[in-house]
């Protein structure tokens, strides 16, 4: 399928994409942050848009960047699908973000809709499942279905194939899935059973909330080069926190694990699966809330060293798409608004902290944790 000049599937080199980290309305660094991923070697750039607002300064970043294909995530509104799709060449959708709106409409209606607008606008689709937002009803029907460390998988894999189910029944087949998950086990496990099911449709890949180099990095690598060596996957992500300056390193890693498979250079790191600290934090985007969310995650990287023997899962995440849900599976998980920084312990909340203050309360809670794990 076709994606601007860009070609997915069917043999077609895979494409490297990445996400525009700055807020749209500030146009001109929004211009500088697509043309610095799209010189460096991206097929698909995304940027954020939650508004009309932000319509019309997306408008003008696609004029001012023509050569770019540009990806939008419809996020909490599919209906802004209308206003989106002129300006993209593919627009994103969440299964479980459309569950949520509009319950009294048929869900299929939903997809109907977003499909015949993004056929008049010659967008294709992106169906984009976390394993972290899958709609109640599917998470309800597979609970349990799943081996230990494994759990959701099941549901994910079925609200892809759900979906694309739907997007066949209307005749609509320009589209791509994605199934993720910050575990890359769960992200290979439900990419290969949906590449069995299903394996005409187009992949896009990814660890999802990732972290921090070099980190991040080796989580996408070792889900990367399990998928990709046998054929699962034909666009690639890699989801890292970084400064908004340095955005183009997504792209970087994305091509060096690509040149690495292709050349049969793997690098076997099995053991960051056995345990051990984990911490999760979503890439630097344009929906966080506050830039000092990058600093305060690298601060909790650093804070925590002493930790890392420990099987203790940490996530931070920078803003309210995906703070509230996304920290509910970790053991301590921090999300962040624009002055202050929420503080759970799993789906518990803690309460909100000024930024300066949150890595110390998280220390003793840390502590706390530590110890109960011991005793």
């Amino acid at each position: 399928m076709k994606a601007g000049s860009v070609t997915i599937g069917g043999g077609a080199p895979v494409v490297v994409q990445s996400m525009a980290a700055t807020k749209t309305q500030n146009v001109e660094a929004t211009i500088d942050q697509v043309k610095m991923i799209h010189g460096a070697g991206a097929g698909l750039v995304r940027v954020a848009v939650d508004s009309r607002k932000d319509v019309e300064c997306l408008a003008q970043v696609r004029e001012a960047v023509p050569e770019a294909n540009f990806v939008v995530d419809l996020q909490e509104s599919y209906r802004l699908v209308t206003q989106v799709a002129p300006h993209v060449d593919k627009v994103r959708y969440n299964p479980g973000h459309l569950y949520h709106h509009e319950k009294s409409k048929p869900v299929a209606e939903k997809v109907a809709f977003i499909a015949e607008t993004a056929g008049e606008h010659d967008c294709a689709i992106r169906v984009g499942v976390n394993c972290g937002s899958v709609d109640p009803a599917m998470d309800e029907k597979y609970e349990g279905a799943d081996e230990p460390g494994l759990e959701g998988v099941s549901a994910m894999v079925e609200s892809a194939l759900e979906h694309t189910q739907m997007l066949d029944d209307i005749g609509f087949t320009r589209y791509v899935v994605s199934m993720k998950d910050s575990d890359p086990r769960k992200v290979i496990a439900g990419n290969k059973r949906f590449a069995e099911a299903r394996p005409e449709i187009p992949l896009h890949l990814g660890v999802t909330e990732a972290g921090m180099p070099p980190e991040g990095i080796i989580k996408t690598r070792i889900a990367f080069e399990q998928l990709l060596s046998q054929g699962v996957g034909d666009t690639i992500r890699v989801s890292l926190t970084l400064p908004f300056a340095e955005k183009w390193r997504e792209v970087e890693a994305g091509k060096s694990i690509l040149d690495d498979i292709e050349a049969g250079r793997f690098r076997s790191v099995p053991e960051f699966l056995e345990g051990g600290l984990n911490i999760i934090s979503c890439p630097s985007c344009s929906r966080v809330e506050n830039e000092a969310f990058i600093e305060l995650a690298q601060d909790v990287k650093t804070m925590t060293a002493y930790a890392k023997e420990h099987d203790i899962t940490i996530a931070v995440m920078g803003c309210r798409v995906n703070g509230p849900g996304e920290t509910d599976d970790a053991d301590l998980g921090l999300w962040c608004a624009p002055t202050f920084v929420n503080l759970k312990r799993g789906e518990d909340e803690l309460g909100a902290y000024p930024y300066d203050e949150v890595l110390g309360r998280l220390k003793v809670e840390l502590d706390t944790l530590i110890a109960e794990k011991a005793g």
